[in-house]
């Protein structure tokens, strides 16, 4: 149950982080407004809360967690930029999955 737990939260933080750096994207490359960099700091500050709430040590929880957000960046090439992933964007993915699960998951002496 624990590694549900941690990789919902992770998968969370990874869409929170990633639109708190679109929003800013889009105010930079597409002229949107400036008043879209409020939510994006209301949405990394959120992601920050989000990681400190893994009972593990933070550089483990920062190591792994990058795992999930190579994962969720190519879903979200797909979902909101409209781009297919390849497959080897799926095979990158699950190898940096697998990356994440061994850092969070194997077995530690107390």
């Amino acid at each position: 149950m624990l590694e549900f737990k941690t990789i919902g939260l992770f998968l969370i933080t990874a869409v929170a982080e990633i639109v708190g750096c679109y929003l800013p994207y889009l105010w930079l490359t597409q002229g949107r407004s400036v008043w879209l960099l409020l939510p994006a700091g209301l949405s990394l500050a959120l992601f920050a809360w989000l990681l400190s709430l893994h009972p593990t040590a933070a550089g483990r929880v920062y190591a792994a967690y990058g795992g999930v957000y190579v994962f969720v960046a190519i879903l979200w090439l797909w979902a909101v930029d409209g781009i297919r992933p390849t497959l080897w964007d799926w095979v990158g993915s699950g190898v940096a999955l697998l990356g994440m699960a061994i850092i969070m998951f194997a077995p530690r002496s107390a």
